[in-house]
């Protein structure tokens, strides 16, 4: 009879190596890549339960996945409104809460809690950053339960750690990289879904080739928050140009190629960037969700000064 404390742990690794090749590829994880599961020895094994956020394959001795979504409010859009989860993580300094499944601490879902806690048994937490769109945070530990609360405490684990680490500074190191991740995936999200998937230049459909561009760095502690208003979709190709303030951006929305760009001759894909020079920026549908103003202006500014 085979080891079961032994084939959770390979079958673990294979979970949690699928799901980083996928976040690899794909930034944040869709609905589709969690149904799909991943594979072991030919069968499939699911990552979570649609219907539940705690979850143990019926083929796992040991709980595999929590997760937190990120409410879809009618079919408006996401901006940047962090819910509770998030606050927590941006405002704490090792661990933060997690609700158990019912008022039953005994229910099944609060057991596989119980034991992972108790085992320091590596899950994989699947953060909602955006409605039907997760962050893989892996591993992450459950680091106490408590009945009357009827909450458990979730800490995020340093990579390759199987174990949760006593230290508090390990903790809090591990907690500051999730702490970036969020922001970067978070702010991601919000700004492409506001442009509805599209480059806010060139109009390229393709998410995956976008990147959310900062109008003002985030450094910036006046006007560099990670808000809609502050940033702007843009291909890789683009987002290069921009940052490199080959392309300016000014506080009417007109795009400006800089003389340096429109002084060269050499291929389509410098022309196609040369024609983008006076043209109008795609703005979202929403009107508070266009670039600010005032952040255009002083990102403008440095483009006048480089150019």
């Amino acid at each position: 009879m085979p080891d079961l404390d032994q084939t959770d742990t390979l079958m673990r690794s294979a979970a949690f190596t699928h799901v980083r090749r996928i976040q690899e590829l794909h930034d944040t994880l869709t609905q589709e890549h969690l149904k799909a599961g991943f594979n072991w020895r030919g069968e499939r094994i699911p990552l979570v339960n649609p219907q539940r956020g705690i979850f143990k394959p019926r083929q796992m001795p040991y709980l595999l996945s929590i997760r937190t979504v990120f409410p879809r409010a009618g079919n408006r859009v996401w901006y940047d409104d962090q819910r509770h989860v998030h606050r927590q993580i941006y405002e704490g300094d090792e661990a933060v809460d997690y609700a158990f499944m019912g008022n039953n601490p005994e229910a099944a879902d609060n057991r596989w809690l119980k034991e992972a806690w108790e085992r320091e048994i590596p899950v994989i937490y699947f953060l909602g950053v955006a409605p039907g769109r997760y962050q893989v945070l892996v591993p992450t530990f459950i680091a106490g339960w408590d009945p009357v609360k009827k909450q458990a405490r979730i800490a995020f684990g340093l990579p390759g750690e199987s174990s949760l680490a006593a230290e508090p500074p390990a903790r809090r190191y591990a907690l500051r990289t999730v702490k970036q991740r969020l922001h970067q995936a978070s702010f991601r999200a919000a700004v492409i879904t506001a442009y509805q998937g599209r480059c806010a230049l060139s109009g390229l459909p393709e998410p995956m080739l976008l990147d959310a561009a900062h109008i003002v760095a985030d450094k910036d502690e006046r006007l560099g928050q990670p808000v809609v208003p502050n940033g702007i979709p843009l291909s890789k190709i683009h987002h290069a140009a921009f940052d490199a303030h080959l392309i300016g951006i000014d506080p009417d929305y007109r795009v400006h190629v800089s003389e340096r760009l429109r002084s060269q001759n050499d291929g389509p894909m410098l022309e196609a960037l040369k024609r983008l020079h006076m043209s109008q920026l795609h703005l979202p549908s929403r009107d508070r969700d266009w670039p600010d103003r005032d952040r255009l202006a002083a990102r403008f500014d440095i483009f006048k000064a480089v150019a």
